[in-house]
């Protein structure tokens, strides 16, 4: 169940009820902080020289990898805890209170499986795309996907080290925060996810840096794409938290969702046949030097397409259904 006492709190303040009651937080405080700890998690990233990406080193090199790593490691510790002094001293909340509010207890595998099944629905395409038109589903059955995630430094930061410490600082951390401001639970779940969005700007510097013949205006262009879709999948995962009130959740959907990458919305489905056998690949190896593109079949297309739009709507039919749980932060809707 929710916090209790928090959320009689929250829940009177929100109902306007005869009562008056003030919120714990001002929203320029929770503003403040949120503003400070994006700042925190990217900042270090351009301090080192071991983290600083420069024009003959990669942002996907392993030792920048690594490095990145200890330091948001760091970082969220950081706001990790200056964010249980607040709930703690400002709001009052014990400490039972305080690990519910952050989505760390209890742990709801329920929540989790749902939220899952939630997200492989709206995948249904791309998830068909890979198991029967690209024939991987032998090899998942074999456990292969999780050895090919997590063979490289850079499965390691784009399916373990960046869900976590991203879910935990912009949906654990900033979330509870203004919840105990005057916004409303909407408003919650439509600004936070900004700060998610803003985080990865800071990509269009480093591209720009190691692809110094690439024109300008493309460059924009992918840094307002990229902060476009981290925006829509942090109201997502905002709402996902909100409604389950489990970081789990949040942090396995985010997995699943770099796992995906963005679904094609145009053009022929074609599969395609591995060069020497199964792959073996990291996410950074060119497909290129691995694969070979036979004939597209239209059925195959016909196929895909029809998924993706049954995907979409099963998952507009299912989404506050496969969410409802007595563990939410907050009612919502």
């Amino acid at each position: 169940m929710a916090p209790t006492r928090l959320y009689r709190h929250l829940s009177s303040y929100f109902r306007n009820t005869e009562e008056e009651t003030l919120p714990p937080l001002s929203v320029s405080f929770a503003g403040a902080l949120s503003v400070a700890y994006t700042v925190l998690y990217v900042l270090p990233f351009y301090l080192s020289a071991t983290t600083r990406p420069s024009p003959t080193l990669s942002r996907d090199a392993p030792s920048v990898i690594r490095a990145r790593i200890r330091f948001v490691s760091i970082s969220v510790t950081l706001a990790t805890i200056a964010t249980i002094y607040v709930l703690a001293t400002r709001a009052n909340a014990s400490q039972l209170d305080i690990l519910r509010l952050l989505g760390w207890y209890p742990i709801g595998l329920v929540e989790v499986a749902k939220s899952l099944l939630l997200t492989a629905i709206l995948f249904a395409g791309p998830i068909f795309e890979r198991a029967v038109i690209e024939n991987r589903w032998k090899d998942w059955l074999r456990g292969q996907i999780l050895h090919e995630s997590l063979s490289s430094w850079i499965g390691w930061r784009n399916y373990v080290a960046g869900p976590v410490s991203e879910e935990i600082l912009f949906r654990s951390l900033l979330v509870p925060l203004h919840f105990l401001t005057p916004l409303s639970p909407t408003r919650v779940i439509l600004l936070t996810p900004l700060y998610f969005g803003i985080a990865h700007v800071h990509h269009f510097y480093e591209f720009v840096l190691t692809h110094p013949h690439t024109p300008l205006t493309p460059c924009i262009i992918r840094s307002l794409i990229q902060f476009s879709y981290t925006t829509i999948f942090g109201w997502y995962a905002t709402f996902l938290f909100v409604r389950t009130g489990n970081v789990i959740a949040v942090i396995l959907v985010h997995a699943f969702c770099n796992w995906a990458g963005l679904p094609r919305i145009w053009g022929q489905v074609e599969p395609r046949v591995a060069i020497g056998g199964p792959l073996t690949r990291g996410k950074e190896d060119s497909e290129s030097e691995e694969s070979r593109e036979r004939k597209g079949s239209l059925g195959w297309s016909v196929v895909y397409y029809l998924l993706l739009v049954l995907g979409a709507v099963g998952f507009q039919q299912s989404l506050w259904t496969l969410t409802q749980s007595p563990r939410a932060l907050i009612k919502v809707g």
